[in-house]
């Protein structure tokens, strides 16, 4: 009879070596727009509540990568991971063991959290999944593995790419027009060869960062590069309307408001998609640029018809500048011409 006393009581105390539970999770979803990934661990039944007979196991594919060790007070992170902590560990004692890791290190596959109490352990596994940026915020049944896609959606980078082209073409045709039509003084042109070198080359930049797949600091870079430098334009087109008109028309300050109103808009865009994954607001960019790119090719518009206008008719300025010039040369010749008269 004390046998099969024995032999109960030794079965409760082995029975009570795996007596804690979990709240389950099974699965734990990650894109690219993820900066951090939180893997759950939530023990349900701690009855000591004390992180000195703790002992916390997180794994990945049966190989540690972070543990903690409460009554020594250790905690050892794989090199791989060095990321990994405790989400809150004040809460470990109410039995939060939940880690947090840089999503750069949060491979996808199987993961076990292992949580220690004094004689009682228990055991959870999750599984780790990537899906598509394009499916955030979507209902989609991402599938493990899948390849993270781009930070913006093919459409929107397309047309982004193709706004700037636009821009760049546009402002580059008017400096042509300007340069072939108008003598330029080598300052004056000296600056705006090196402003459309450095746009150019900001744009350029800017394109290769923004296309790469992810939601990076590079992306974000990118987009930046393509926004930001467009603030060149605007005195730009000052400098090359000052060329063309002695006196600036009224239509070219509308058209350098216009191109200010772009640029605002286009940098409003830039924050609120930097903060977002996806970007919720990449319209307000697209049509920032839309706006610059639309002021640019009238005030291409204006240059070319009015510059044709202008070489049948030359502006004023210059009209009053020739007959001045030649009254100039006249009363300059007469003043030191020298008179031949005979010896008496």
């Amino acid at each position: 009879m004390w046998l099969l006393a024995a032999w109960v009581l030794l079965s409760a105390v082995g029975a009570g070596s795996a007596q804690l539970t979990f709240s389950m999770t099974d699965v734990v979803e990650k894109s690219d727009c993820n900066k951090t990934v939180i893997l759950p661990c939530c023990v349900t039944n701690l009855k000591e509540n004390n992180t000195k007979v703790m002992f916390v196991t997180w794994k990945k594919q049966g190989q540690i990568i972070f543990s903690f060790d409460g009554a020594r007070r250790q905690f050892f992170r794989h090199p791989a991971v060095k990321s990994a902590n405790f989400v809150s560990e004040k809460d470990l004692p109410r039995g939060m063991a939940s880690i947090m890791l840089n999503s750069a290190e949060a491979d996808v596959g199987n993961y076990s959290c292992e949580v220690t109490e004094s004689n009682r352990e228990g055991e959870v596994k999750v599984e780790l999944r990537s899906y598509s940026v394009a499916s955030c915020g979507e209902e989609s049944t991402p599938t493990p593995m899948e390849k993270c896609g781009s930070w913006f959606l093919l459409v929107e980078r397309a047309i982004i790419i193709a706004l700037l082209l636009l821009v760049i073409i546009l402002c580059l045709a008017q400096i042509s027009v300007v340069a072939l039509k108008y003598e330029i003084v080598p300052q004056k042109k000296m600056g705006i060869i090196v402003a459309g070198i450095i746009f150019t080359v900001a744009a350029v930049v800017g394109t290769v960062l923004f296309v790469q797949d992810g939601y990076t600091a590079q992306n974000q870079a990118g987009l930046g590069l393509i926004v930001v430098p467009a603030v060149i334009l605007v005195p730009l087109q000052y400098f090359m309307f000052g060329i063309v008109f002695n006196s600036l028309p009224q239509a070219t300050f509308v058209l350098i408001g216009l191109q200010i109103l772009g640029y605002i808009i286009a940098v409003v865009g830039f924050p609120l998609c930097v903060s977002a994954c996806p970007p919720v607001h990449g319209s307000v960019v697209i049509a920032g640029l839309a706006i610059l790119a639309i002021a640019n090719l009238l005030s291409l518009t204006y240059v070319f018809i009015m510059g044709s206008r202008m070489k049948e008719h030359p502006r004023p300025g210059k009209a009053v500048e020739e007959p001045l010039n030649e009254l100039q040369s006249d009363v300059m010749r007469e003043k030191y011409t020298v008179v031949d008269t005979p010896w008496p």
